[in-house]
């Protein structure tokens, strides 16, 4: 059962996609990656959200970037949004996503930074999970030791 579920809305997002299902590989994190656009398929998105298993949802998304808000409608699960570049430098799709209303919330990443929020999805997961906890100190105390060496 995959407990994080990375949704694009088109396969131009799938390289983003690929960043954050690496470092869910690394942390051991079971996931999926499915295409669903909120626009062209609202209905099968709608029924995917109502049966899925994951935990956490990830959403990539550019422009109107209206992805992680139609998800954050229709589940009570946590919402990481991960607004992409595509025109606007992705200030366009980093404003829709923050703006939500209150009731709708949906936790936002940098542009672009689809690693981040395969982390921020992990530290979720690590709450109630201390295999993910420890897998996760691991590679925070990588990171420190790789940014030590000159």
């Amino acid at each position: 059962m995959p407990r994080v579920s990375i949704i694009i809305g088109s396969g131009s997002d799938r390289e983003l996609a690929e960043k954050a299902s690496s470092i869910l590989d690394e942390l051991g994190v079971e996931h999926e990656v499915v295409v669903y656009s909120a626009h062209r398929d609202p209905e099968g998105l709608r029924r995917y959200l109502l049966e899925a298993e994951a935990e956490v949802f990830i959403a990539v998304a550019g422009l109107s970037a209206a992805l992680p808000g139609f998800i954050a409608a229709h589940t009570l699960k946590p919402v990481i949004g991960v607004p992409r570049s595509v025109k606007l430098l992705g200030l366009d799709a980093l404003l829709s996503m923050v703006q939500m209303p209150t009731g709708v919330p949906v936790a936002v990443v940098g542009v672009d930074a689809a690693k981040n929020a395969a982390l921020l999805a992990a530290e979720i997961l690590a709450l109630g999970d201390e295999e993910v906890r420890g897998r996760l100190r691991a590679y925070r105390e990588g990171l420190r030791t790789s940014s030590r060496r000159i």
